[in-house]
């Protein structure tokens, strides 16, 4: 039998309930999430006061640890109203905060102690006497810059405390600017990047317009391939797990708290997978390596562990060519499932259903009755209950998903 070696922990988003029990439950370690104030992702989900506590409480009776980010820049009419909110994800039992700023970080060591504190990517960790540094103040985790190549990432484990933990990305998007710290969305829209509301104006295609000719546009080429100068591709490490955790990771992050309930269980079932056999040195079973194709994603690299990733000109849309049609809330040994609608689809239609712990399998979608039990060809209402007959029992929380190209349709705020 084989020996199963270190295994780093796998670090999920959540962005809301919905999204924080599937990434649970679909395999994560640790998932992290913001509350309504002081994250960096001000457009995501978040957890109200009264949903936090709800949240830690349901990852906590599933094994899985939870890390709050407490990671924008405050300003001065900000700073004051800290403490107050430390205070509360303490009391909530929150298991670590993720921190940039300094004086949020010295203000979680006296108001949030129960947390143990982590360094967010927004510090730009690129060295070891940088993460030596952070250590001997108090933290027990880095999150390092997403800019360092494998080897770098190396030597900083090499030459930093052993009780020191080491983070890094490895999916989801990646920003165009160093570390995530950009300034152009504030002073194209007005929203604040370093408090989590960048409009992503990196996405936009540009043209050049000369002073005197107003309203007269000229397209922008950086080279043959385009116009989209600062799209990033988005970064997938799967195939190289077994060198992450070679290098000396602690943990494994996965982008996304703005992202899909259905990203965050996909793309975390896909991971966990691969992970676990990478650790008790297995071959990857495929099946699970291409999960991470059946989410809405721009084109993959592997971020600047190898290499510049290099840019993406083409266009600024997401390869995206499933779409989730059901969630299945119950389901008996039998097979006959209870669901919850999200996107149409009908009798006839080729599906897929994927869950926790459940590999992937087709199959085409019966008639199905609705609430009362009347015959049911095509559900329509979002959220609506329907029944229908699967070959097999199922876990809750599976997945009804079906073959559509809506790459075309694609944008920053459709489901990812």
């Amino acid at each position: 039998m084989a020996v199963e070696r270190t295994k780093p922990e796998l670090l999920a988003p959540a962005g809301d309930m919905e999204r924080l029990k599937m990434a649970v439950l679909y395999g994560a370690d640790a998932v992290y999430l913001a509350g309504t104030a002081f994250g960096m992702r001000a457009f995501a989900g978040n957890f109200s006061p009264e949903e936090l506590p709800e949240a830690v409480a349901f990852a906590h009776e599933h094994g899985v640890r939870v890390h709050c980010t407490v990671n924008t820049m405050p300003r001065n009419d900000e700073v004051s109203r800290l403490p107050e909110y430390l205070e509360r994800l303490n009391d909530a039992g929150v298991d670590a905060l993720i921190v940039a700023d300094l004086g949020a970080f010295t203000l979680a060591g006296k108001y949030a102690p129960s947390c143990a504190r982590h360094v967010s990517t927004q510090a730009s960790i690129s060295n070891y006497e940088t993460a030596r540094a952070w250590h001997d103040l108090g933290a027990s985790r880095v999150i390092l810059a997403r800019e360092l190549s494998l080897e770098e990432i190396r030597t900083i484990r090499e030459r930093t405390p052993e009780d020191l933990e080491i983070e890094a990305f490895v999916h989801g998007a990646m920003c165009v600017s160093y570390s995530g710290r950009c300034l152009l969305s504030n002073y194209m829209t007005g929203r604040d990047s370093s408090r989590g509301a960048c409009a992503q104006p990196c996405r936009y295609r540009y043209a050049l317009m000369e002073e005197k000719r107003p309203g007269e546009f000229f397209p922008v080429f950086e080279d043959e391939r385009g116009t989209y100068i600062l799209n990033s591709r988005d970064m997938c490490m799967i195939d190289h797990l077994e060198e992450l955790r070679a290098a000396g990771l602690t943990s494994l992050k996965i982008e996304g708290r703005a992202k899909s309930a259905y990203y965050a269980a996909i793309v975390t079932g896909a991971y966990r997978h691969c992970l676990d056999a990478a650790a008790a040195g297995e071959p990857i079973d495929p099946v699970w390596r291409d999960e991470v194709e059946h989410v809405s994603h721009r084109p993959y690299s592997t971020g600047f562990y190898f290499g510049p990733p290099g840019q993406y000109y083409a266009d600024s849309r997401y390869v995206r060519q499933w779409q989730v049609a059901a969630v299945v809330t119950d389901c008996d040994g039998a097979g006959n499932a209870v669901l919850s609608l999200r996107n149409k689809f009908r009798a006839g239609d080729e599906i897929e259903l994927v869950g926790p712990d459940l590999r992937p399998f087709a199959m085409t979608a019966p008639e199905m009755t609705d609430e009362g039990g009347a015959p049911l060809t095509e559900p329509r209402t979002p959220q609506m209950t329907f029944h229908m007959k699967l070959p097999r029992p199922v876990p809750a929380f599976s997945l009804v998903r079906r073959s559509v190209d809506l790459s075309a349709k694609s944008g920053e705020n459709e489901e990812r």
